[in-house]
């Protein structure tokens, strides 16, 4: 039997479609969750506002309104003894709560760092910067 259906234009019923790929010389391949299009999405730059400055003393920074669905990216540098801890606000900075990872803390920092700390899901959720320094100056950045 044929694999071919024969479709005339026009017709009185809508043409079973079915996407393929391949290449030149080669079989196609139909599309199927085995075989998904071999693209990606392509996203631009992000758009949210760097929270980025120097601190010498203790205090909170903040907040940095991230992106959804895009990984948040500390870094910590400089010549500084304390700790630097990120805190998450889902109520606009009224509440702020410490990260946390399988119950243990997480973004949890006293040396310097350059690493992601989270990926956000939840619209209008901030997080902050908690400065707790006994000697010297850290530069920070939270970025997307």
């Amino acid at each position: 039997m044929s694999s071919s259906i024969p479709i005339d234009v026009p017709a009185p019923f809508v043409p079973a479609v079915g996407l393929s790929f391949g290449q030149p010389g080669a079989d196609a391949v139909f599309v199927d969750t085995a075989n998904p299009m071999p693209v990606r999405l392509a996203r631009g730059p992000a758009a949210a506002s760097p929270l980025a400055g120097t601190a010498s003393t203790s205090g909170r920074v903040g907040p940095f309104v991230p992106e959804l669905d895009r990984p948040i990216h500390l870094t910590l540098s400089g010549s500084w003894s304390g700790r630097v801890r990120v805190l998450r606000s889902a109520d606009g900075g009224a509440t702020l709560d410490p990260l946390t990872l399988a119950g243990e803390p997480w973004g949890l920092f006293t040396t310097n760092a350059n690493e992601p700390v989270a990926e956000e899901s939840v619209a209008g959720t901030c997080y902050y910067l908690e400065l707790s320094l006994l000697s010297g100056t850290v530069a920070y950045r939270v970025a997307q």
